[in-house]
This record gives C-alpha cells, structure tokens and sequence, in this order.
C-alpha cells in the first residue's frame, strides 16, 4: 500500500507544488540561456543538457515517512529539499568546476548548500556535485525564495548513477555485496574514463599534448595510482581556481 498525504495535506501540497514549480522554471530558464550563450558565443560548451523534474507527491510522502517525519505539506517544505531538481550533464568532469563557478557567480541566485560528491565519492562509488539553490519567486506582491536541488555530472556518472538506483529500487536499498562491490569498482573506472577522454579531447583542440602524451603512456602500468594522483591533483587545482576567481569577484563586489 502506497503511503499518500490526507486530503487536507494534499490541498495544502498542491499549492506550495506550484510555487515550487515556479521556482524551477525561473532557475530553469537561467541555466537555459547560460547552455545557449555558450553553444552561439563560445568555443566550448560546458553543458551538454539539462533535465529537469518536480517530485511527485507520492514520492514526497515516502521521503518524509522514510525520514521519520509526519506527511504534511509543511514537513515537506521544511525537510525535502529536492523537490524541485535540475539534473545539469557535462562533456567532462572539468566543466563540472567551470559551472560551479558560474553559478556562484550569478547575482539572483543563493547558493544554500553544496556537495563535492565528484572529488569525495560516497562509499557506494557514487559521483555528482549537488547545489541547493535558493531561487527569488515574486507573486501576490511578496517575493519568496524557492530551493532547488541542482545535481551536476557527467554522461558516465549519470549512467551509473541510473544503473545504481535501479538496483536499490529492486533490492530496496539492500544490494547484494556482489553488486555492490561491482558498482564500486565500474565507478572508479567511469572516473578514469572521464578523465582519460577529456585529456583526449584537450589533444585533438591542441591544449594539452604533453600532459596527454604522458598519461596515455601510463596505460600500461600495473597500478593505477599513478592516474588517480594525477586525475586529483587536476580537479582540485582547477577548483581551487574557480573558486579563487569567485572570491576575487567577492571581493570586489564588497569594496
């Protein structure tokens, strides 16, 4: 038997669903012009789509009973904060940072809380960067602030992350620890793929010979380390620039 909210909650949920559903469509349309101004005005473009989704209420009502919580529409505000979700999928990890950066950026925007599932994977194998985005919504002469949940990865994250949910939806979150550990070890491989195809890509735009000539040359190797090593230190040197950047702009703004 599903679990569902009383008819009394449920008209309480159809109303802060609307709202929620503005909030998402004005952060929405943002992340849309950004995608567009790079497809029409710059070289690269860091998104290759973008997916977008309301939680259903049924799903809201599970959540809440899963989280210990009374169904009411005002536990759902105060507790579920993905009920409205973005779902943003990169060419390559590295554009994952670049559009981070922006949206720290972006001035009608808060930035609530965030995530680095990319460089601190959950024990799962589990990979993504997660923002939750505070987007201003004005109607009925008041302006409300509406949280979103932006999740930012690559294709092969994405292809995992959808493999990984199916299993947990069919074993109801108790996988087998052969599929679990199979899951874990086809993550770090998605991560090295990733890598590998971005370093190809920086190649073929001639970026990034040396760099890219030296890691395809370590394929051999009988351990990997040497690739994870490499493949963190870059991340995390491309994010501390991006994140640099923003508090440079930070600073200027205040001064």
């Amino acid at each position: 038997m599903s679990i569902r909210f009383s008819i009394e909650e449920f008209a309480k949920l159809k109303e802060l669903l609307l709202i929620y559903e503005w909030g998402y469509r004005t952060l929405l349309t943002k992340l849309r012009i950004i995608h567009e101004d790079f497809e029409n005005f710059h070289e690269d473009n860091p998104i290759d789509h973008i997916r977008g989704r309301i939680k259903a209420p049924e799903r809201i009502a599970e959540k809440l009973q899963r989280l210990g919580h009374d169904i009411t529409a005002a536990n759902a505000k105060n507790y579920i904060f993905d009920i409205a979700g973005i779902r943003i999928i990169c060419p390559f990890a590295r554009d994952i940072y670049h559009l981070v950066e922006l949206m720290h950026s972006m001035p009608d925007i808060k930035i609530q809380r965030e995530k680095n599932y990319v460089l601190n994977p959950k024990e799962s194998g589990y990979r993504s960067y997660h923002l939750i985005i505070e987007t201003p919504v004005f109607y009925s002469g008041r302006t409300v602030h509406v949280v979103t949940e932006v999740q930012i990865r690559t294709e092969a994250m994405n292809f995992w992350a959808t493999l990984e949910h199916e299993a947990r939806y069919k074993y109801m979150s108790d996988i087998p620890d052969h599929l679990s550990d199979e899951l874990v070890v086809c993550a770090d491989k998605i991560a090295e793929l990733d890598h590998r195809m971005f370093l190809i890509h920086e190649n073929i735009m001639g970026r990034c010979n040396e760099i890219t000539a030296e890691f395809l040359d370590d394929k051999n190797s009988k351990s990997n380390r040497p690739y994870k090593s490499l493949r963190n230190r870059e991340l995390r040197k491309s994010y501390r620039i991006a994140r640099g950047r923003n508090s440079q702009k930070s600073e200027v703004r205040n001064e």
